[in-house]
Parts: structure tokens; sequence; C-alpha cells
């Protein structure tokens, strides 16, 4: 009978967070009205009579995490417009991705002309996998929290104007393979617990002001002074040259003239026969056009705009096409080749490089324009 009534209790709570008006400063609805069940301690109940209310209890909080970053940000484009905290749900909401269990595994606000600070709220996302926000005017402290997202493989924080330390908290992301904090106004020294992290690929910690030294162990041992460059840290240190071998002094001088002529026809002989296929192979490649990659800086360019897709960086491309090896080419066209590659979340995406005669008509005719 108790369970009957409690279970009347609730629906009559959550019937009401649909139909509950819209009040001057926020709008009620189920993650409003789990919180106050929750305060008052109905939730707990379910031990009692044996009610099954983790799954209420599991969108509350990614509800609440996700509620509380929106009311944090300005957001001037209604990009968080789908956002509506009366949907128990919030896998339904644009710019969230989530897996067949209903856990947030993505959060894609990436060059969405947000403004505002982080929450820590963000670390009750358990299960999320990437935290994208770059490109945006993010101000603020990134939360310590953010060390509780223990599946985070990448985030993305660039082109922000962050401020304050990197948290140390961060240290405990082990699965974290991309780490870009570059373009912000952090301050202070590098975590060392960021080196335990083996599984890091790509890090990118540029135009900041921390200051210190630089790590050189653990997976830093990877990474190229490029990643810290634009900072007050201290240099690296310069690693001393190798030693020179010890020189054998000559012990006795040429014999005659006609040793030192065999001598030097078989020298001569062996650099001609060396020198032949570096010469053969010096004119096949003026004659094969050369491979050139860099990074497209699609984010400054006007007549690129991304929008809300995935920009992937050249290292990453690299990687996912095993450096654009022509064992994965798919096929080729007028305008370059197509290659299959992995990325570091294991989806297969095909990857089209443009031809360096392409590239050039088409700088040729934007300069004309």
């Amino acid at each position: 009978m108790a369970t009957i009534l409690f279970s009347g209790f609730l629906c009559l709570i959550l019937l009401s967070a649909r139909l509950s008006p819209v009040l001057p400063m926020q709008k009620p609805g189920i993650c409003t009205f789990l919180s106050l069940l929750e305060m008052i301690g109905l939730l707990k109940m379910h031990s009692i009579y044996g009610m099954q209310l983790f799954e209420f209890v599991f969108f509350f909080n990614i509800c609440d995490a996700l509620n509380a970053l929106k009311s944090n940000l300005a957001d001037p484009n209604n990009v968080l417009q789908s956002w509506d905290p009366t949907l128990v749900n919030p896998c339904t909401w644009f710019h969230v991705t989530c897996n067949s269990d209903n856990s947030v595994t993505r959060v894609d606000l990436g060059n969405a002309n947000l403004s505002g600070q982080l929450v820590p709220q963000l670390g009750q996302l358990q299960n999320l996998q990437y935290l994208e926000l770059y490109s945006n005017n993010i101000s603020g402290r990134i939360p310590n929290e953010l060390g509780n997202l223990t599946n985070l493989v990448s985030l993305d924080l660039y082109l922000n104007i962050l401020s304050g330390p990197i948290p140390d908290t961060l240290g405990k992301l082990q699965k974290l393979r991309f780490l870009r904090l570059n373009n912000n106004t952090l301050t202070g020294q590098i975590p060392m617990s960021l080196t335990t992290i083996n599984t890091l690929q790509v890090l990118d910690l540029s135009t900041n002001q921390l200051t210190g030294p630089i790590p050189v162990n653990g997976s830093f041992q990877l990474f190229t002074p490029i990643s810290f460059a634009n900072n007050l840290l201290e240099a690296l240190p310069v690693s001393p040259p190798p030693p020179l071998p010890p020189s054998n002094p000559t012990t006795s001088r040429v014999g005659n003239s006609a040793t030192g002529a065999i001598a030097g026809g078989v020298a001569a002989g062996a650099a001609l026969l060396f020198a032949a296929p570096a010469i053969a192979l010096a004119w096949y490649r003026r004659r094969k056009p050369q491979d050139h990659f860099f990074d497209v800086p699609a984010e400054e360019d006007p007549e690129v705009h991304l929008g809300q897709l995935k920009r992937f960086s050249l290292r990453e491309l690299q990687v996912a096409t095993d450096n654009f090896s022509n064992k994965h080419i798919l096929g080729r066209g007028g305008f370059g080749k197509v290659y299959k590659g992995r990325l570091a979340d294991g989806s297969l995406v095909a990857v089209k490089r443009l031809k360096e005669s392409v590239l050039k008509v088409e700088s040729c005719s934007s300069k004309q324009k």
C-alpha cells in the first residue's frame, strides 16, 4: 500500500513538472523537482519500498550538470536553445551525443560564440569522452572537477580566455589522448601529473602565460618545443653532443706509389658504385611530384567556416592514415587521393588530400579576385 501511494506521489510530482509555469528567473522542470525530492529524502525511500529509481537519479545528475553549464554561459546565437530542462533525457538535445545506455559521451560546442565560465558540475558526466569547447569566449578557471572525467579521450579548450593554473587533477585522466589548452591566458607551472598520462598523443599548451620548467619525463618525451611555445617557460636544456670516437693515429706510411694508386682506384670505383643509385633516385624524384603536408588554418580563414563540424589537425590525420600510406588509398580523383583512416576513438573516416597543383590554382584564383 505504501509503495502504491509513493508511486502515485512521484507521478504527481513529475506531472506537475510538465505543467508548471515559467518563473521569471528559472524554468522549473524535471531537474528542479528531482532536486526537491532529493532534498526531502524521498529518493532514498526506494531502498525501503524496493522501487528502482536509479534511472531518475542518473538522468538528474546529467541534466543538472548540463543545465548548470547552460545557465552559466551567454548564448547570443541560441546554440543551446534545445537544452530544455523539462525534458528528462538530455540525449535529445543538440550538440550532445549519448551511447546506447543513454550516457552522455560527447559535448560539442566548439566555435559557438559562447561566453561565461565553466562549472564544476561537469565532473558529474562520468562517461564523457569528448569535451569540445574550443574557439569561444569562455573565461575563468578550469574546474578541478574535470579530473573526475576518467573516461575522457579529448579535452579541447583552446582559443578561449581561460585563466588560472592548469588543474593538477587532470593527471587522473589516464585515457586522455588529446589535450589542447593553447591560446588562453593560463598561468602557473605545468603539472607534473600530466607526464603520467601514457596515452597522450597530442599536447598543445602554447600561447599562454605558463612559467617554470618544462617537464621532459614520462609522456612528455614525445613532444617538441612547439607544444610549449609563446609562454614564459624556462628553456629546455640543450643535450650535449655525442662524444667523438677516438681516432687511431697512423702507424705507418704508404709503402710505395703503386700501393697508393691501387687504393685510389678501389676507392674511386666504390664511390662510383654507391653514387650511381643515388643519382638515379634523384633523377626519379625530380620527375615524380612531391607530396606536401600542411595544416589548413580553417579557424582563421573566413572562406572556410566549419560551423559545428569537428576540425582535425594534420598530426591526427597522419596518425589515422599511417602518414598517408599508399596501402590506405581508397581511390583517386582529379583533385587528389582519398585515404581510409581510423581515428583515435576507433571510427573510420575517408580523408581526401588535395594535390599541390590544385592548391596553387586555388591560391592564384583567390589573389585575382
